[in-house]
């Protein structure tokens, strides 16, 4: 029925289903953990992309398509009695219980804080997380604090979760004019390797380039991610307005003038000003 309201168990069933031979579907018989990995990232990133257009009836839909992608390892996992959805849920609470012993004093799902105690220390709760944290990551048989950054995620976001991991534990600059100074330094020895013609140097230097401006994101409490995502919707636009402009001119980007362009993207950057002054 087209009303019908389902739940969490009708999603795992329907699951079942997609994946039983014989009878499932050809292409969620097919997946793998490797094969879905891609998608898990697609489905997170429209979720971030709803959430940036205050597209909040997108949301709902996208939180589902990812919530469909745990669904979907859980079903493979149990397939190779690896694990189900309920000790993914499972461990997930046990998990959030020891690392919020803040709201559960007594490690349990049902303890809670005295009403009348003092407001509780953001900064103390953060201290706390990462030292049980640590604390995981040595029970893992993690032996550096950077252990457990994944190597898959975004460079800009590993980046940066590499940098915050080494500042809580004292490797950091007090200020933002060292991390300022940094970038010179960095720009200086790119200048350097450009000068040189030397084509891996360059890479390298480049990318120390980039890491200290996440450092410097980071020390202004700026996102990394979300400043480069902004600065490339704002660029898009630019270049759709000089699109259309020469498109109503009969012209084509490639066979204008760099002049004609220039005035056009200054012609972009103002209307954009006007609209949001």
């Amino acid at each position: 029925m087209a009303d019908a309201t389902y739940t969490i168990d009708n999603l795992c069933y329907l699951m079942e289903r997609l994946r039983k031979p014989g009878t499932g579907c050809p292409w969620d018989l097919k997946q793998t953990f490797k094969s879905l990995a891609p998608c898990t990232l697609e489905e997170a990133y429209e979720v971030i992309d709803a959430i940036e257009h205050e597209d909040y009836g997108q949301l709902k839909e996208e939180s589902g398509d990812l919530l469909f992608q745990v669904i979907f390892y859980s079903q493979l996992g149990k397939e190779r009695n690896l694990f189900d959805f309920e000790e993914v849920v499972s461990l997930l609470v046990k998990k959030l219980i020891s690392r919020h012993p803040h709201v559960f004093p007594e490690g349990t799902l049902t303890s809670e804080r005295q009403s009348g105690r003092a407001a509780l220390n953001e900064q103390a709760i953060k201290d706390n997380w990462e030292s049980i944290k640590q604390g995981e990551r040595k029970e893992k048989g993690q032996a550096s604090i950077l252990d457990d950054i994944p190597l898959g995620l975004p460079a800009l976001t590993r980046a940066t979760k590499l940098q915050k991991r080494a500042a809580r534990h004292g490797f950091d600059w007090p200020d933002v004019q060292g991390v300022l100074e940094k970038i010179n330094e960095e720009t200086r020895e790119l200048n350097e390797a450009i000068a040189g013609e030397e084509v891996d140097a360059i890479e390298e230097e480049l990318g120390d380039v980039l890491f200290t401006v996440v450092n410097l994101c980071r020390h202004l409490k700026v996102d990394a991610e979300t400043a480069l995502r902004r600065s490339s919707l704002k660029f898009e636009q630019r270049i759709n307005h000089i699109e259309e402009s020469l498109h109503h001119q009969g012209k084509k980007m490639v066979d204008t003038p760099v002049e004609q362009l220039d005035d056009l993207w200054a012609e972009a950057k103002f209307s954009a000003v006007s609209k949001h002054p």
